[in-house]
């Protein structure tokens, strides 16, 4: 992977982290059409979403640190929940990681057909919860988190949307769009982090063994950090004006692009 490579499919991974349209269904179109092997593939994938991680806590620190500062006075106080919410919204993922962690990865290299597939459900997901009208909730429930975690792990799913599928499923709950939006920004921290940070102490992101220069792991890096910061600031005032609509039309033309050219 040259680092020109690694500078487009980064600012790609930043763009599309936020944005409903999936990064990882994206990054795999990326790949093929750069011809990429599957074995860079992987590495590189933990490494921009590291980024794009890095990059959510740069925009909603504010957010974090009042977290944290309701956790540190020892109550069950609103912050306490929430963070509780966050952990209990990243048990499927976990289970998922966990248990299949490898059929996961195998099916990052069977081609771009299940890309073009999941792209589809991603425009139905969005389609549905721009034009349902439940009714509307002051905060988001204990099991509103695990709902909209089950709806993270089933986007492991490269062309699945994350951000897609968790905000509609909390829309679709009848939580506010700016709450949800930002719950689901919050929620895949520490999973994405968590794996990056196992991959790096098992020597996965050591060059012999990932094969990209260090170049590109560095450019691929601070690419997608960038528009990953420019592109979580937007994405929640789309969702704030819900216009989903439009990142609906784009993955269903996307995903029908995808599976006739596949």
């Amino acid at each position: 992977m040259s680092w020109f490579e690694a500078l487009i499919l980064g600012l790609l991974q930043g763009l599309t982290e936020f944005l409903p349209v999936s990064s990882s269904g994206h990054l795999e179109i990326g790949k093929a059409l750069f011809g990429i092997e599957n074995s860079d593939n992987l590495t590189f994938t933990v490494v921009v979403h590291a980024a794009t991680v890095c990059s959510t806590i740069v925009v909603l620190w504010r957010e974090i640190a009042l977290l944290f500062k309701g956790l540190f006075r020892l109550e069950w106080n609103e912050e306490t929940q929430y963070i509780f919410k966050i952990i209990i919204s990243m048990i499927p993922v976990g289970i998922v990681g966990f248990l299949f962690k490898d059929k996961v990865e195998a099916m990052f290299g069977i081609g771009l057909s299940v890309v073009g597939f999941c792209l589809l459900i991603t425009a139905a997901l969005l389609a549905f919860a721009n034009y349902a009208k439940p009714r509307k909730k002051e905060k988001i429930s204990f099991f509103d988190a695990l709902i909209i975690g089950l709806a993270q792990a089933c986007a492991v799913l490269p062309g699945l949307s994350r951000s897609g599928a968790t905000i509609s499923t909390g829309l679709l709950l009848g939580n506010k769009k700016e709450t949800v939006a930002k719950f689901s920004f919050l929620m895949v921290l520490i999973p994405i982090l968590g794996e990056a940070f196992l991959d790096l102490i098992k020597g996965d992101f050591s060059q012999v063994s990932s094969g990209i220069p260090a170049l590109s792991i560095i450019v691929g890096f601070i690419s997608a950090f960038v528009v990953g910061a420019v592109a979580c600031k937007w994405m929640i005032n789309i969702v704030k004006k819900g216009k989903l609509i439009y990142f609906a039309i784009y993955c269903a033309l996307a995903g029908v692009a995808t599976l006739i050219f596949v």
